[in-house]
C-alpha cells in the first residue's frame, strides 16, 4: 500500500512564506512524477506545480516566479516553497504522484490527505 502524507500548511499574512512537504512511503517501484494541486471553495482542483524523474517542472501561471517545487528522490519527497503568497492563494494544497506500486504491478495515481494554507491578515 502507498502513502502521502502532507505537512507543513498553515496560516500565514499576505507576503510570507510557507514551505510543504509530501512524503511517499509504501510499496513502491519507482516515481515518475510528484506534485501538488490545490482547491479553493467552489473551484475545481487545478495544478500548482509538479516535477518528473528526469527533472523538468511545470507551473501554473498563477504561481510562476513565487513558487519553487524540488524533490528528494532518495526520501521520496517532494518540497513546495511558497513565497510572496497571497489571499488568492488560498487554498487545500494536495500532493500527488505517479508511481508504479508493486503491490498493483502498475503506474497509478496516489493523493495525499491535503493540508489547508490560509493567507490572510
Amino acid at each position: 500500500q502507498v502513502q502521502l502524507v502532507e505537512s507543513g500548511g498553515g496560516l500565514v499574512q499576505p507576503g510570507g512564506s510557507l514551505r510543504l512537504s509530501c512524503a511517499a512511503s509504501g510499496s513502491i517501484f519507482s516515481i515518475h512524477t510528484m506534485g501538488w494541486y490545490r482547491q479553493a471553495p467552489g473551484k475545481q482542483r487545478e495544478l500548482v506545480a509538479d516535477t518528473q524523474s528526469g527533472g523538468s517542472t511545470n507551473y501554473a501561471d498563477s504561481v510562476k516566479g513565487r513558487f519553487t517545487i524540488s524533490r528528494d528522490n532518495a526520501k521520496n519527497t517532494v518540497y513546495l516553497q511558497m513565497n510572496s503568497l497571497k489571499p488568492e492563494d488560498t487554498a487545500v494544497y494536495y500532493c500527488y504522484s505517479s508511481l508504479f506500486s508493486r503491490t498493483h504491478g502498475a503506474w497509478s495515481d496516489f493523493w495525499g490527505q491535503g493540508t489547508q494554507v490560509t493567507v490572510s491578515s
